[in-house]
């Protein structure tokens, strides 16, 4: 990557109240980056979706001394980039609409391994949450399966699966709401240095960014996006973990939850997830394999289901004859075949599960067993 060209990659981000999604739309129609800034106003106004307090920032913009400031930073603590459009820009990110158009990466890892965990939760950990995280862990690199694990350096679940993943020798990705001039908690900055050696440090922030509440919201849809699925171990009523839950639902990757006891404050948020059919149960390595479509290691016994000769109800048996008619087929297809929307269709797929007929796959795919 040329560093001119680098220059209004890092520039295009700087615009205030431009956005991942405008930037790429501004980029599509002007045909490069450096055509953004560039581009006279009347004919960013042709674009759709930019007004005219986006046009006038991008044409008043001075923002090339602050990216040239930044292009030093990256340059002298060999921080690496990754643009939208780079063919190693992560694969499972780029399926994300509202994705970062930049990654700053401090460390090294395959963002394409076949298997990428998101593991988060609330900041007010228990014990019940950071044993479980452990186990999973363990029991993940003890069983060959070598993910990459993904959280975001908090304090609480976060640092618990970061933890566990460096124990085992994992790789693990911290995401952080904030630029790579700083740490966020100062406490985690070792753990940070770990991760660097065992994984990265990813953020969409430039370097002198500072932590704010509003972009830790934002980099939730980084972690989220990166994986296959996102595990929420310990939740409130509110909070990150549960927008991290959202957002991966609506990437259409699979979402776990931990349930736990119905009194237990860091328990609510999980058990809605799993009321309200947002989540899947996750209690041990098994679930994760079974629902997500992965090989057992050999040497495990194989969960074999038994052939169930059921009368199936009318709207069972029509998603169950969309799915025989295509190889694999998407929630959202079936959900367009079948006329029907995700709260119904959720629950029939979940019984055909049960019934050992349909097999889910990565993406909230779903096959005939």
């Amino acid at each position: 990557m040329s560093e001119n060209n680098l220059l209004y990659k890092i520039a295009i981000g700087m615009i205030p109240g431009i956005g991942s999604i405008n930037a790429k739309k501004l980029i599509a129609y002007t045909g490069s980056v450096e055509g953004v800034l560039r581009e006279k106003k009347t004919n960013l106004l042709k674009i759709p979706g930019i007004g005219d307090v986006l046009a006038n920032e991008i044409v008043k913009s001075k923002v090339i001394n602050e990216a040239e400031n930044e292009v030093a930073f990256i340059n002298q603590y060999n921080i690496r980039t990754l643009f939208y459009l780079d063919s190693d820009y992560p694969i499972r990110l780029k399926q994300c609409e509202d994705s970062p158009i930049l990654l700053y990466v401090k460390g090294s890892v395959n963002f394409d391994n076949p298997k990428i965990l998101s593991i988060v939760g609330t900041r007010h950990a228990t014990e019940y949450g950071r044993t479980f995280c452990e186990k999973l862990i363990t029991s993940l690199a003890q069983s060959g399966h070598n993910p990459i694990i993904v959280s975001g350096l908090a304090y609480g679940i976060d640092i618990a699966a970061h933890k566990s993943a460096l124990k085992n020798k994992l790789e693990t990705v911290a995401v952080l709401g904030h630029g790579l001039k700083t740490i966020y908690p100062a406490s985690h900055a070792k753990y940070a240095k770990e991760i660097v050696k065992q994984g990265a440090l990813v953020t969409e922030f430039t370097g002198d960014t500072k932590a704010e509440r509003a972009l830790f919201v934002r980099r939730n849809r980084i972690i989220a996006g990166l994986a296959d699925a996102t595990i929420i171990v310990e939740s409130g009523e509110k909070g990150g973990a549960l927008i991290t839950a959202d957002l991966a639902n609506s990437y259409n990757r699979d979402v776990f939850a931990v349930p736990g006891r119905i009194d237990d404050a860091m328990s609510k948020g999980c058990n809605k997830l799993i009321k309200t059919n947002k989540a899947n149960v996750v209690e041990c390595l098994e679930d994760l394999e079974y629902l997500l479509g992965w090989e057992q290691s050999e040497g495990k016994p194989k969960i074999i289901q038994r052939e169930l000769f059921i009368e199936l109800a009318e709207d069972e048996k029509r998603i169950f004859e969309i799915i025989d008619c295509n190889k694999e087929i998407a929630i959202d297809s079936i959900c367009a075949k079948a006329e029907m929307p995700v709260s119904k269709v959720s629950p029939l797929l979940l019984n055909l599960e049960f019934a050992g007929l349909v097999r889910s796959l990565p993406g909230k795919v779903y096959k005939l067993v």
